[in-house]
Parts: C-alpha cells; structure tokens; sequence
C-alpha cells in the first residue's frame, strides 16, 4: 500500500512540473532581486524611484536611485515600504553607483518607466497637488464649458 502511494506522489510531480517565472501562468513575476526597480511608498523619500542592489534579509534590500537620476541615496530599506515595477536592469549583486548608472541608461529603463500609465498617473497627482487657486479655478470653468457641450451635443443626438 506504501509503494504505491509513493510511486503516485513522484508520477503527480513529473506531470506538474515547477512553475517558472517566464510562464504564462505564473503566480507572480515581479521579484525582489537586484535591478529591479522601485517605487518608495513610505517614508522621506516617498514617491521616488529606487532601484534594489542587494537583498541583506527577508525584509530589507539596499536601495539606491542613483542619486543623479532619482534623488535617492543608497540605504537600507524595508521591503514593505517598496513597490516593484516590472522593470529590471542587469546588474550583479551589490552593484557600484556607477554601474547601476550605466545599466539603467543602457536599457532605458527610466524612459520605459514614465511611459508606463502607472508613472503618468503619479505625475498628474503631483501636479495636481501642485496647481495654484486660480489654476484650479480655471480648470473648474474648463470642465463646466467642457460639460456644456457635450450635453448640448448628446440632447441634439437624442432628437
């Protein structure tokens, strides 16, 4: 009765073989691994891009920008204050600012970033959060007209 049990369980593995990151049904494919670029959720550097260069335990990377291109110094960040984009760089474990540098512009990874609908997103909460009072009061004439028209058009279509 053992026997066959166990030589079950190894057929079941042999038809269900482990399933890969590069796999359609994959569970998940954004890891925590070194080139992986980020977006720093908490903390004073919230709302920045970072991207991981070493992982030190199971809750805490090393982040760096580069400084030049983010504003983000290297330190040691908890993971829970990321989040992972789908973008990686190949770079090695605990890779130099420079490289880290290189490896970003080489493959365009920031470019690819903000074309991202995730990135123009964010860009528009910064700058509506950064609008003047007559700025937000010529936007609110702007969708009144705006709205005006559009009623007018679809009360023409309906007759």
């Amino acid at each position: 009765l053992k026997l066959s049990s166990v030589s079950q369980r190894s057929s079941r593995s042999a038809q269900n073989p482990p399933v890969r990151a590069s796999d359609p049904g994959a569970m998940f494919t954004r890891f925590v691994e070194p080139g992986r670029l980020a977006l720093i959720t908490y903390g004073p550097c919230a709302g920045k891009m970072c991207t991981i260069v070493d992982i030190v335990d199971q809750k805490r990377v090393v982040v760096d920008g580069p400084e030049a291109i983010t504003g983000v110094r290297r330190h040691m960040m908890p993971v829970k204050r990321l989040s992972l984009t789908d973008f990686t760089a190949k770079i090695p474990r605990g890779a130099r600012e420079k490289t880290l540098r290189t490896a970003l512009e080489k493959d365009e990874i920031m470019k690819k970033w903000s074309e991202t609908a995730w990135a123009k997103k964010l860009k528009a909460k910064e700058v509506r959060a950064n609008m003047t009072d007559f700025e937000r009061f010529k936007l609110m004439v702007a969708r009144r007209k705006r709205s005006a028209e559009v009623k007018g058009v679809m009360k023409k279509a309906k007759k």
